[in-house]
């Protein structure tokens, strides 16, 4: 899951990095409107959390002009304002949810776990399925539902396999693999994504799951369940 964090205000912007990498969030941060636009247009992220106040443009004009692009990330709008008018504006924009500042950080997560289970196939207690395999996104552990082998996944691996799933029944090209899990202002080489990639599906094999991670050739990777 990577999240795009548009927020202005420097302390608060630092302890929400934080707060989302402890939860195993991906986590880019712009500070200004005019970069964290351009951010979203590159539409690689899961989730937006969107500052109303931004130098350059407001968090509100953001995402009308994503929502005006046929962008449909998910979006919670934080702002210092909490009368009625803003949060009708926020949402009138194009946000899915809204969060007053200050906030408690459960609320935070709770919001973005209610927002996550519009883009990924969750269960209630919050793990991915495919196939015959299950991801703990708590825990980053992948575990195959037949035989109950499982194994610890890097943080890299995990971010991979979370993909497929999320776009499951999909052919995803080396390219969109690099930038979704390194970012796209990253400089990551297209053998990183072959070298994660060969460690993922012997992850995959060292719990005999039959979903696999196939190679189409010229094109990119598919995850697949069974002799598919």
């Amino acid at each position: 899951m990577r999240i795009l964090l548009v927020e202005g205000e420097k302390r608060m912007a630092q302890a929400l990095c934080e707060i989302l990498r402890l939860e195993n969030y991906a986590t880019d941060h712009y500070s200004d409107g005019i970069s964290g636009l351009a951010a979203v247009e590159s539409n690689i992220y899961d989730i937006i959390i969107l500052d109303v106040m931004l130098p350059g443009m407001d968090g509100f004009e953001i995402a009308r002009t994503v929502r005006q692009k046929g962008i449909h990330t998910p979006i919670l709008m934080l702002t210092s304002k909490s009368q009625l008018d803003d949060k009708v504006t926020g949402l009138d924009s194009g946000a899915d949810d809204y969060l007053t500042k200050p906030f408690m950080t459960k609320e935070l997560l709770a919001r973005l776990r209610a927002l996550t289970r519009r883009t990924l196939p969750l269960t209630a207690d919050g793990t991915l399925t495919y196939g015959d395999i299950a991801l703990d996104t708590g825990t980053l552990t992948l575990s195959c539902t037949a035989n109950g082998q499982s194994v610890r996944l890097s943080e890299k691996e995990y971010r991979i396999l979370e993909y497929f799933i999320a776009n499951q029944g999909q052919i995803l090209t080396r390219e969109q693999l690099a930038v979704k899990i390194w970012g796209f202002e990253n400089e990551a080489e297209y053998n990183n994504v072959e070298v994660y990639m060969s460690f993922t599906r012997k992850k995959l094999s060292y719990i005999e799951a039959q979903t696999k991670i196939k190679a189409v050739r010229g094109i990119g990777y598919e995850l697949r369940c069974g002799n598919v």
